[in-house]
């Protein structure tokens, strides 16, 4: 079985129009930025021909892969099944719709050698909509007053050291899992770095992220980790920090 340097999860529900082009960026980025790289992705029980255009593109590149649900789990869920079958030692995210720019993303690999956790920020909000700009805000805001953080995005496209995810004992899976990563990550002393990032306007269908269901998810997400980091577990093992990763090896030089 080949080792990876990295795995990109592409969670993808409903997305025949959007999947390939994403799939063949991430690829060509791969190239560019000379890495050896891998593509899950997630087929989260689309009803269109989702499943049919990455089947397609796996006959062309051993690098894809696929995993079905036959009715859609939500993007958490998706995520930590690519994480579980992930070979790469970096993991990352881009959602199928093609809206993330992967050499904005892997441009910042390198940064991996100090830190265990690249967090990429949008920089060009004008590309969503004011309302959705809005929610971003206020979401930001609850977040980093509620757990004494300064992120600028917690959704975006990170950069994880795949042995911190594995460390994780509690994961949430629905649009609040990246948040619950990170807190629970940061509280626990990994090291991170936030970066400016471009989003690109999506080419077609609409975003899932903004609904009263995943709204209702994120609340139940968010009252859990309140309640795990001021009053419980945080979701860590026991280890201090795990093995090889960019934090032990920073802490062992003090």
């Amino acid at each position: 079985m080949e080792n990876f340097e990295a795995t990109v999860v592409m969670p993808s529900l409903n997305e025949e129009k959007n999947v390939l082009a994403a799939i063949t960026d991430t690829l060509k980025s791969f190239a560019d930025f000379g890495i050896n790289g891998e593509i899950i992705v997630i087929n989260d029980g689309s009803t269109d021909r989702t499943k049919d255009v990455v089947t397609g593109a796996m006959t062309k590149d051993s690098r894809i892969r696929l995993i079905n649900h036959d009715t859609s789990q939500g993007i958490g869920a998706s995520f930590w099944d690519g994480v579980r079958s992930a070979r790469g030692e970096i993991v990352t995210m881009f959602p199928g719709d093609n809206e993330n720019d992967p050499w904005e993303t892997f441009q910042y690999y390198k940064l991996l050698e100090h830190v265990d956790i690249v967090i990429p920020f949008v920089f060009n909000r004008q590309v969503r909509s004011l309302f959705r700009n809005a929610l971003s805000f206020i979401y930001r805001f609850i977040i980093n007053t509620t757990f004494l953080v300064n992120f600028n995005y917690t959704n975006g496209t990170i950069l994880y050291r795949k042995s911190v995810l594995d460390e994780l004992t509690v994961t949430s899976t629905g649009f609040f899992f990246q948040t619950d990563i990170l807190i629970r990550s940061v509280k626990n002393g990994y090291l991170f770095a936030e970066v400016p990032y471009r989003l690109n306007m999506r080419n077609a269908g609409k975003s899932k992220a903004v609904s009263f269901p995943s709204l209702m998810k994120v609340m139940k997400g968010y009252l859990r980790l309140v309640s795990d980091v001021y009053f419980g577990r945080n979701g860590k093992s026991g280890r201090k920090f795990a093995e090889g990763s960019s934090t032990a090896r920073r802490y062992e030089k003090l």
